[in-house]
């Protein structure tokens, strides 16, 4: 961005590049106080470049997604965890679609020990972790494959996700908003979510809580049309309340410190609806 001092310059472009920048480690980095390094961060965020999260930040785009590989580095611990807790909850012997996600594919990697599975997905990535295991069936929908990140996007997609109804149906999100609507930048993309859901009996959402401070432009759905949602922390209170009035299972796969006061953060719901 013009303008920007040098160091801010270069803390986004470790931002563009990794996806998300940590108060102490751009501290060390550059060899400034922590307080310095969040009054940049401030001011980018003041910007609109990035979006603080607790002990730093994050890219802040409601028109296109970072990178494939940089989403990877973005609440990597998180994701692992939430992976686990959603393959925890399907069970052997069953049907199921896995859509698009760097969180997606951490649930693909967990259900690697699942056996008598049937999995069709538009996701190449998690084609290729579990098409090795000899209990585990993939199918993987046709069409055209997106370069950046090996998803199958299009109407091909989206019809031969309609040829089946399966038991579960694990899904991500880029961005989800205060009024609980799920959301996503690729229409494409999208309209394969959609027929995921649909054509599913129980719609799993996997979202770390970075998703809660995104924005994206293009609906897929509502919080109510999903029956479980993993995540990695509390969520606020008004999705709380939503998942509440809905019945939707909120499952905490880690706990977290509470965000400090320069992150600027609102406190966390109580842990009321975390499920054990």
């Amino acid at each position: 961005m013009a303008g920007l001092p040098h160091r801010q310059t270069e803390i986004l472009n470790i931002a563009r590049t990794t996806g998300r920048v940590m108060v102490e480690d751009l501290a060390r980095r550059f060899e400034v106080s922590a307080q310095t390094i969040r009054k940049d961060l401030n001011d980018l965020c003041d910007q609109r470049a990035l979006t603080r999260i607790h002990g730093g930040a994050i890219i802040a785009s409601g028109v296109e997604n970072l990178a494939y590989e940089a989403r990877r580095f973005v609440a990597a611990e998180e994701k692992k965890a939430i992976g686990a807790a959603a393959a925890a909850r399907i069970p052997n012997g069953c049907s199921l679609f896995i859509n698009i996600g760097t969180t997606t594919e951490e649930v693909a990697s967990a259900l690697t020990s699942h056996e008598d599975l049937l999995v069709i997905t538009n996701n190449l990535n998690v084609a290729m972790l579990l098409y090795r295991h000899p209990r585990i069936e993939v199918i993987v929908a046709g069409g055209a494959v997106r370069r950046s990140d090996g998803a199958v996007v299009g109407s091909t997609a989206t019809q031969l996700i309609g040829q089946f109804k399966v038991d579960h149906a694990i899904i991500g999100a880029s961005a989800i908003d205060q009024e609980g609507a799920l959301l996503d930048f690729d229409y494409r993309e999208v309209q394969v979510a959609q027929a995921i859901i649909a054509n599913a009996r129980s719609t799993m959402l996997v979202a770390d809580s970075t998703k809660l401070r995104r924005s994206a432009a293009v609906r897929i759905a509502h919080l109510s049309q999903i029956q479980t949602f993993v995540t990695d922390s509390p969520l606020p209170a008004g999705l709380a309340t939503i998942c509440q009035h809905r019945g939707i299972e909120v499952v905490v796969a880690m706990d977290k410190p509470g965000a400090d006061i320069d992150d600027g953060l609102p406190e966390p719901a109580p842990p009321a609806l975390r499920s054990v």
